[in-house]
C-alpha cells in the first residue's frame, strides 16, 4: 500500500504548474504554490517549537486556503483537528481545548464570537482567509508565523524546485487526524485516525474509482467531516485532480452553475441533494411525457433523454455520482436506475475514514449500500435474513476516541471487531442492506422489531412529505413530518393532509408498523453535515 503523502509528493513534482486548489470564482493555487506553503508551515512549526504529533485545530468554511492549511499540518507530521464551522462558539472552545490544540486557524467572524481566555491550550489564533495573527499568548509562536515567508526566501533564494519536495512516509501508525463527530446521537467524540488509515482509504479509492491528473472535482461537503475530507479532497488532490471549493453551502442554482463550468469527473454528495433534483426537475419532466409511455419503446427513450439532460447539467464528464450518509429515496433510486444514471450509494462513518461499503455503479444493487470495503460481519444467527449489528475490521478503522477510554472500549468486541451501532443484513452476493440504528429500533408490545428508517422510506414517497422521522410515543408509532406548505395554510387543511399522509403510508406498511398519528412540524429538522436528522433531539 502506497502512502498517500508519497502520491502527493510525486504529484507535486509532476504537476508543478497545474492548478491544485481553487475557490470557485476566486483565488487559485498551483501545486508549486502548495509545496511552497507546506514548506513555510514546516519552517513555522520548527521555529515555534511545535513538534511532530502536536495538535493544530482548523475551524473555517471550505476554501482553497483550508486545503493548504490542512496539507501544511498533515504533510509535516502534526495532527489536524478539523472542527465544523457551524459548531457553536462554546463547542469550538470546548473541542479545541479537549484536543490539546496549540494553534487555531479560524475564520475571522467565528473568532469574533470566541472568548480567547477560555481557550486554555492554544498559543495563537490565525486568520484562515489572509494569514493575519488574530491573537496570541506566546510571542515566539507569533514571531515564527510572521517570519515564515522570510525564512522560506532565505532557504530557497531562487524558489523551491520540484526535486526538493519530500514528505515523511514512515508514519503509518502515527496519529494524523482527530475528527469530532457530529452525528445523530449526541455529543461529539474525537475519532483518532492514523496516516495508515488515510492511506488505506486512498488505496481503496484508487483501485475502485481512480482519477487522473488534470481532472476536476467540486467540493461541496464540509471539509471538517471525513466524507468530504477523504473522498472530495485528499483522494483526488494527491493524484493531481484540481479541487474547486464552493465555500458555504451553495444554493441549487450556484451548485449546478459550478458543476457545468468545472465539469467534474465525479460528484460526491448526500442523497438529499439528488432527491431534490429528482423531485423538482426529473419527476415533473417525466410526468409531462407520461402519455408517451404507451408507445412501445418510448419509456426507454424518455429516460435516456432525462439522463442526457442531467449529465449535461453536471458538466458532461461525470463518471459516477457517489452518495452516502443516508439511504436514497426508493422512488428516486428506481428512476435513476431506469435512466441508467451512473450512481451508487455507499456506507461509511467517521471511524472508518470513512468507507465501510461501496460498489461501482454498474454492479450496484438497488436498496443496498454496496459491498464490504474490508472484513464485515453481521451479529446474527441468520445474517441474510435476520438483522444484527454490523461489525467491521480493517486498516482504515479508528484506533479509538481521544481521551475517552470508556467509549473506545465499548466500541470494540472482545475479539477486536468495531461495533458500528447499525443494524443490517448481507445477501449471498455480499450486498449490505442497512435496517437502522440499534438505538433507533422500536420493539413493539408483541416483540416485533420495527426499523424507523423502513417506515420513513415509505413516508418519503407520500404526497406533501419533505422530511420525516418515526418515533415511539407511549407504545405508538408516530410520524413527525415537515411539509413545505404555503404560508397561512389553515388548520383544517393541515388536519386533512396529516390524515392523507397516514392513510397513504399505512397502505404500504405491515400491520405491526403502521402509523398511529402524523404530527406536522412548521420548520425543517436540525441536521448533521451529512444532512442526517439529529434524531436525539426529537425523542
Amino acid at each position: 500500500m502506497v502512502h498517500y503523502l508519497k502520491n502527493l509528493e510525486q504529484t507535486i513534482r509532476k504537476c508543478w504548474n497545474q492548478k491544485a486548489l481553487c475557490d470557485y470564482q476566486g483565488e487559485s493555487f498551483t501545486y508549486s504554490a502548495l509545496a511552497a506553503h507546506v514548506e513555510q508551515f514546516r519552517l513555522f512549526f520548527t521555529a515555534a517549537g511545535i513538534g511532530t504529533g502536536s495538535k493544530i485545530a482548523i475551524c473555517a468554511r471550505n476554501s482553497a486556503r483550508w486545503g493548504i492549511t490542512f496539507w501544511g499540518i498533515n504533510a509535516n507530521g502534526r495532527v489536524a483537528v478539523p472542527l465544523l464551522a457551524d459548531f457553536h462558539p462554546d463547542t469550538v472552545t470546548e473541542l479545541t481545548n479537549h484536543a490539546d490544540s496549540l494553534v487555531l486557524f479560524v475564520d475571522g467572524d467565528i473568532w469574533a464570537k470566541i472568548e480567547p481566555e477560555h481557550m486554555t491550550t492554544i498559543r495563537a489564533a490565525i486568520n484562515m482567509k489572509d494569514g493575519t495573527m488574530l491573537w496570541h499568548r506566546d510571542t515566539a509562536v507569533a514571531q515564527a508565523w510572521q517570519g515564515r515567508t522570510a525564512a522560506f526566501e532565505a532557504l530557497y533564494p531562487g524558489g523551491m524546485m520540484p526535486g526538493q519536495v519530500e514528505y515523511g512516509t514512515d508514519n503509518f501508525d502515527d496519529l494524523a487526524i482527530i475528527n469530532y463527530t457530529s452525528g445523530t446521537t449526541g455529543n461529539p467524540k474525537g475519532v483518532m485516525l492514523t496516516y495508515g488509515a488515510i492511506s488505506d482509504t486512498d488505496h481503496f479509492a484508487n483501485t475502485h474509482f481512480p482519477n487522473h491528473p488534470g481532472e476536476t472535482i467540486v467540493s461541496m461537503l464540509p471539509m471538517a467531516h471525513m466524507y468530504g475530507l477523504a473522498i472530495e479532497f485528499i483522494h483526488p488532490n494527491v493524484d493531481g485532480v484540481t479541487v474547486y471549493f464552493l465555500g458555504k453551502a451553495p444554493s441549487p442554482t450556484t451548485l449546478l452553475k459550478a458543476m457545468s463550468e468545472v465539469r467534474p469527473y465525479m460528484v460526491v454528495t448526500v442523497p438529499l441533494v439528488m432527491e431534490k433534483i429528482y423531485a423538482n426537475s426529473i419527476k415533473p419532466a417525466l410526468e409531462k411525457r407520461k402519455k408517451l409511455f404507451r408507445i412501445p419503446g418510448m419509456k426507454t427513450v424518455v429516460h435516456r433523454a432525462a439522463r442526457r439532460m442531467l449529465m449535461k447539467v453536471f458538466g458532461g464528464q461525470v463518471r459516477c455520482f457517489i452518495m452516502g450518509g443516508a439511504a436514497l429515496n426508493p422512488e428516486a433510486e428506481q428512476c435513476f436506475k431506469k435512466m441508467r444514471l451512473p450512481f451508487t450509494v455507499g456506507y461509511g462513518m467517521t471511524e472508518a475514514c470513512p468507507l465501510l461499503g461501496y460498489e461501482w455503479w454498474t454492479d450496484f444493487e438497488p436498496g443496498s449500500c454496496g459491498k464490504p470495503v474490508h472484513e464485515l460481519r453481521i451479529d446474527s444467527d441468520d445474517p441474510q435474513h435476520t438483522p444484527g449489528e454490523i461489525q467491521v475490521r480493517g486498516a482504515n478503522l479508528t484506533i479509538g476516541y481521544y481521551k475517552n477510554d470508556s467509549a473506545t472500549a465499548a466500541s470494540f468486541t472482545d475479539d477486536g471487531w468495531f461495533r458500528t451501532g447499525d443494524l443490517g443484513i448481507i445477501d449471498k452476493k455480499g450486498n449490505i442492506f442497512i435496517k437502522g440504528r440499534i438505538k433507533s429500533m422500536i420493539l413493539n408490545s408483541s416483540g416485533q422489531n420495527i426499523y424507523p428508517e423502513e417506515v420513513e422510506a415509505v413516508l418519503a414517497n407520500c404526497q406533501h412529505v419533505d422530511e420525516c422521522i418515526v418515533v415511539d410515543r407511549n407504545g405508538k408509532i408516530m410520524a413527525l413530518v415537515y411539509c413545505e406548505l404555503p404560508p397561512g395554510t389553515d388548520p383544517a387543511t393541515k388536519t386533512a393532509i396529516t390524515s392523507q399522509i397516514r392513510e397513504q403510508a399505512n397502505k404500504s406498511l405491515p400491520a405491526y408498523s403502521r402509523i398511529s398519528k402524523v404530527e406536522l412540524r412548521d420548520t425543517p429538522f436540525e441536521k448533521t453535515p451529512k444532512m442526517s436528522i439529529k434524531r436525539f433531539l426529537y425523542h
